[in-house]
């Protein structure tokens, strides 16, 4: 793609772990609009070499201790974004080991190389399962973290980690804790495409584009007013916002801190389904199914620690907003 300017001379130089997938490439689409450089290190393992139009895509591993030490030796990094992970939570209970080598013991290998070769800024994406079951109607950074599977065990060890190197070594982070990112780039340049998809709103809208026959429904008994659990869906624009600014603040000499990124407000399953149908115009066929375990009735973030410290006001809140983009994306994945 060439709708955005090359990267300007002397500008900060970013490397993003994880840069080929969802979140990752649309935070190469923020840093370009910036005119800033980036080099992305992805081993295409979930992500796609096709969604990296910005900046140069290195394949390899973030846990290859030699590979990081060339690219470290190569370049000049300002600051490291980490966006690799394992992050399916039944897969995680099934493959434990997998996930603490991939999200803890790779990340270790990277601090490590940042160590040595003096980087000391870190952007980390976590997530908002280190918190485990819910005590409150919204969660806030007070809350408890007690994780309940793997995946969200390995991301609050990463953020205990994080605050180690920040005391022992002067390595200052900020952990970004997502709770369900969602849509796509307004313009429709990218999107999200996993392979296996697991998350709701594509799920819903490739039964509406034609590409799944069905979705299921895990539950309609829970304690919410129509009965399905309740999520918090932040787009993945803002989410892009919300690093910018914590890169910023790092950047600029700010400290190390974690931070809740959500909307604030929940919607539903039943609300989801709904909205994909008036966005696509199509029915949706839906087919019960039995709670997932582990699964809270509600899950909503108290974001307000973002928006006072960093100043991050996200744009597109409005569910059929988010899912007008995601549709945009669908019908583009659908012609393929």
């Amino acid at each position: 793609m060439t709708d955005l300017p090359a990267a300007q001379a002397g500008c900060p130089h970013i490397l993003l772990i994880g840069g080929a997938g969802y979140i990752g490439s649309h935070m190469l689409l923020r840093l370009a609009q910036a005119r800033w450089r980036a080099t992305t290190l992805d081993d295409l393992s979930s992500g796609h070499a096709s969604a990296v139009h910005w900046g140069t895509l290195v394949q390899g591993n973030v846990g290859d201790a030699a590979l990081l030490d060339r690219l470290f030796a190569a370049h000049r990094f300002d600051a490291v974004m980490h966006f690799a992970a394992r992050i399916e939570v039944g897969a995680s209970l099934a493959h434990p080991l997998e996930y603490y080598r991939n999200n803890v013991q790779a990340t270790l290998t990277l601090l490590q190389a940042m160590q040595r070769h003096g980087v000391a800024r870190l952007v980390f994406s976590s997530t908002a399962a280190t918190f485990g079951q819910p005590l409150t109607r919204s969660i806030d950074e007070s809350h408890p973290q007690a994780p309940i599977n793997p995946y969200g065990q390995s991301k609050r060890m990463v953020e205990q980690i994080l605050a180690d190197c920040d005391r022992a070594y002067g390595l200052r982070s900020v952990c970004l804790r997502y709770f369900n990112a969602a849509g796509a780039d307004p313009l429709g340049r990218i999107g999200e495409s996993h392979q296996p998809e697991t998350h709701l709103i594509p799920l819903v809208l490739q039964v509406a584009s034609g590409r799944r026959t069905h979705i299921c429904v895990h539950g309609a008994d829970y304690d919410t007013p129509d009965g399905t659990c309740i999520r918090d869906y932040v787009h993945v624009s803002d989410l892009c916002q919300a690093h910018w600014l914590a890169l910023q603040s790092l950047l600029g000499g700010g400290p190390s801190q974690a931070y809740n990124l959500g909307n604030g407000q929940g919607y539903s399953v039943a609300e989801v389904i709904a909205a994909a149908e008036h966005v696509s115009g199509r029915k949706i066929t839906v087919r019960g199914g039995p709670r997932r375990p582990g699964d809270p009735a509600r899950l909503v973030a108290d974001a307000r620690l973002a928006r006072q410290a960093l100043g991050w006001r996200p744009q597109h809140s409005d569910l059929h907003t988010l899912m007008a983009h995601a549709w945009q994306w669908e019908q583009t994945l659908a012609a393929r």
